[in-house]
């Protein structure tokens, strides 16, 4: 089961077929994840408005670089769905929101709508996975996740709360560390449709090692 403020989840059955999307490229968030918004365009502010009257139900999806029909681009065919589970007006005209992951899922199609903001059928009958908090984490090589992340931030000078890393589980540090990843959409993308925790923490590894090695950067992606 997914916990999301005070709602818990326990499968698809609990959610509904057709969601209001927010395209944000470079974006990533995953199932218990937490993701921070600051919203201010007009359209996105109706969206969270009108999901707080509603389930906070807001489906965080990249856009690809093509047009569609010359006038928005296009979506990535997996998402992740996510509950508004704090709030917070700003007097300014700003909301500041905090989504919880819950589910990722897979676009059926976009839904004409007379809304200021875009709505998707999805479904999520494929990643039921998600619903079953730290699934595959003992495959999880945590010793070497936890390497690459010591070399990144050696590298970076960041300062880091390894207290922290110690205590969290395999499938928390892999998908906080996956969410945090300074890298771009296609990576970001790789990393939300892995097969598994295990398969994730892989990806994350082989692109913080060759953004150590200097093979990043405006250099072409090993994803594409």
């Amino acid at each position: 089961m997914t916990q999301a403020g005070n709602v818990t989840y326990n499968g698809p059955e609990d959610l509904p077929d057709t969601v209001p999307v927010f395209p944000l490229t470079g974006a990533l968030l995953l199932p218990r994840g937490t993701m921070p918004l600051n919203i201010f365009e007009p359209r996105y502010l109706a969206m969270v408005e009108a999901a707080m009257r509603s389930n906070r139900l807001i489906g965080i999806v990249q856009p690809t670089e093509k047009e569609r029909h010359g006038t928005a681009p296009e979506l990535n065919p997996v998402g992740c769905l996510g509950r508004v589970a704090q709030y917070a007006e700003t007097g300014d005209g700003r909301l500041l929101v905090n989504l919880v992951g819950i589910v990722r899922f897979r676009i059926l199609a976009e839904v004409d709508s007379a809304a200021l903001y875009r709505c998707c059928r999805i479904d999520t009958a494929g990643f039921a996975v998600d619903f079953v908090e730290g699934a595959g984490q003992d495959d999880v090589d945590r010793k070497g996740l936890i390497a690459t992340f010591h070399a990144f931030v050696d590298a970076h000078d960041l300062q880091v709360d390894w207290g922290s890393i110690d205590r969290a589980s395999n499938e928390t540090l892999v998908n906080s560390l996956s969410m945090m990843a300074p890298y771009g959409s296609i990576e970001k993308q790789a990393l939300l449709e892995a097969a598994s925790l295990r398969e994730r923490a892989e990806i994350l590894v082989a692109v913080t090692e060759l953004s150590l090695s200097g093979g990043s950067g405006s250099r072409r992606s090993p994803l594409q």
